[in-house]
């Protein structure tokens, strides 16, 4: 189980984990609509989310998938990172892997709130979280529901919003975010 589970974490870091595009500027615009949509969903599930990206020091949007199969979990992902002040754009990656108890797959936006720069900063250059969920989702675009929610970690507010999938895990993950070397 172990070498099946590194074997699938390896094939999720090494995928590219980034949006779909021919050219560089196919890829920004794809990762750009994709984060005006789910600050649109946002908005409308927390009205107070817009006051508090529009007077954070900045935010990230994410766009994610996740799978977990009996003891271990893997998901990858890509995002931006939205420096308010600068108004600079930093495209990202992501890979996680977990373990716990759990199955399904989902599919789920992920929005960070960054209270100070440093952290803001730290999240660019670094990347690395590690911390526990526990969900449980049965939903495929408008039918069916998910529990999801907010969440306040060392300085960061994470909403997260599952757009489909069929999963009840409760795992222990880290996640390494790191900087899209081709979109930046």
């Amino acid at each position: 189980m172990r070498i099946v589970t590194v074997m699938l974490a390896v094939a999720v870091l090494l995928s590219g984990c980034m949006a779909a595009g021919q050219t560089k500027e196919d890829k920004r615009r794809n990762v750009e609509n994709m984060r005006k949509e789910v600050l649109t969903d946002l908005y409308k599930k927390y009205p107070g989310a817009a006051n508090e990206i529009k007077s954070a020091t900045g935010y990230a949007v994410f766009s994610s998938w996740n799978a977990a199969v009996i003891f271990a979990s893997v998901g990858q992902g890509f995002g931006v990172v939205v420096d308010n002040v600068s108004g600079a754009h930093t495209y990202m990656g992501m890979g996680a892997l977990g373990g716990g108890l759990g199955a399904g797959v989902k599919d789920y936006r992920a929005v960070y709130v960054f209270s100070k720069r440093h952290i803001m900063e730290r999240f660019i250059e670094q990347g690395l979280n590690i911390g526990g969920n526990a969900d449980a989702a049965a939903k495929a675009n408008t039918q069916g529901a998910a529990v999801g929610g907010e969440l306040v970690l060392d300085g960061i507010k994470i909403y997260q919003m599952t757009e489909s999938g069929l999963t009840l895990q409760a795992m222990i993950q880290g996640t390494k975010f790191w900087k899209d070397a081709d979109l930046n």
